[in-house]
């Protein structure tokens, strides 16, 4: 059986300041790789900044493959009049 340290639980005060650090533009998006692959912080935190880090580069992805079919779409039909 594994040896599972205990992590720390985070405060409501904790989550709240994380979310205003992460709501700030540049900032924000920085923190999530800070805490997402510091050793030094909180499990729970690091989960979560790993986990919004995916979701962004998914979103990204779906993005450009929106935007890419939308532009073939459009160019298809410019070309076909």
């Amino acid at each position: 059986m594994e040896n599972r340290s205990s992590a720390p639980v985070m405060s409501l005060g904790d989550w709240i300041i994380t979310m205003i650090v992460l709501a700030i533009p540049l900032v924000g998006f920085i923190m999530l790789f800070v805490w997402g692959f510091s050793s030094s912080a909180n499990p729970n935190k690091s989960n979560f900044c790993k986990a919004a880090l995916i979701f962004y580069l998914v979103s990204l992805v779906l993005a450009v493959l929106f935007w890419g079919s939308l532009m073939a779409t459009m160019s298809g039909m410019s070309s076909g009049m």
